[in-house]
């Protein structure tokens, strides 16, 4: 299927691993210039490298790399000022920066809750703020929120993450809402239980005595139809669609990439 994203240029927030890199691998194979960022400069040094050694073919993009902690409101806004400007503009807003630390209401504490929504939701409001003027001068302007399937689906156990992940949904359905006017595509697409970095890290808090093999195949047999985890492969096949010409008629969607996962119509 042809895209008709060769050409284009996306900012890909917390794209040093995980499904962010994911993402930025599947940009750039379809011929986009790519700019990630993280909080983490030797990482996101290393994933540089290692897409442009992975990402190989004739419509090939680039790949920038500038480390931004996008709880900082002055770091996002020099961080997309600069990447715009270092690849000449901007087409694509993947706001991806986020994780999921587990907690139930007795155990978050303020600063908890303050983390989570400086992460999730201030981060998408941050940097689609900084990038609507550059959007505004593109003639594919698309804004891709990256939420999860708790925003409707709430686990008591990710109880922050359920309530703010809800809060981004409603996010990226009102400024579909109020941007559709101007050509801006904003969606969102909803992972479940996908394999990255950061269930390592749960596994590990959580049953470090029970191989991973055996404590992500019972979380799945538990709660996804499909019964497995997702692969960050299966998350940016979706995003590379929605910033495509495929799909310029979406916005305002909520896809979920989850294996059935979740319990809604």
């Amino acid at each position: 299927m042809e895209l008709g994203l060769a050409g284009r240029r996306a900012v890909v927030t917390g794209g040093s691993k995980g499904i962010g890199r994911a993402i930025a691998a599947e940009l750039m194979a379809e011929g986009v210039a790519v700019t990630i960022c993280s909080r983490h400069p030797d990482e996101l040094d290393a994933t540089a490298a290692e897409l442009v050694k992975r990402v190989t073919g004739e419509a090939t993009g680039s790949v920038l790399a500038m480390p931004c902690d996008v709880r900082d409101p002055d770091q996002v806004t020099a961080f997309v000022d600069a990447a715009t400007a270092a690849m000449g503009g901007l087409d694509i807003l993947v706001n991806n920066a986020g994780a999921a630390k587990p907690g139930q209401f007795a155990t978050l504490t303020d600063d908890d809750w303050r983390t989570d929504i400086e992460t999730k939701l201030l981060s998408q409001i941050r940097c689609t703020r900084a990038a609507l003027p550059h959007l505004r001068q593109s003639s594919a302007p698309r804004v891709i929120n990256i939420n999860a399937v708790y925003g409707r689906y709430p686990d008591p156990v990710f109880l922050a993450s359920s309530v703010n992940r809800a809060s981004c949904l409603s996010l990226a359905k009102a400024l579909a809402m109020e941007l559709g006017r101007e050509g801006i595509l904003v969606n969102s697409v909803n992972i479940g239980f996908v394999a990255t970095p950061q269930w390592a890290n749960i596994h590990r808090r959580r049953a470090p005595e029970i191989p991973a093999e055996e404590f992500f195949g019972q979380l799945a047999a538990d709660e996804v139809p499909l019964g497995r985890f997702g692969r960050p492969d299966e998350v940016a096949g979706l995003v590379a669609f929605l910033a495509s010409d495929r799909a310029t008629y979406i916005t305002g969607s909520s896809i979920d990439v989850a294996g059935g996962m979740g319990k809604y119509l």
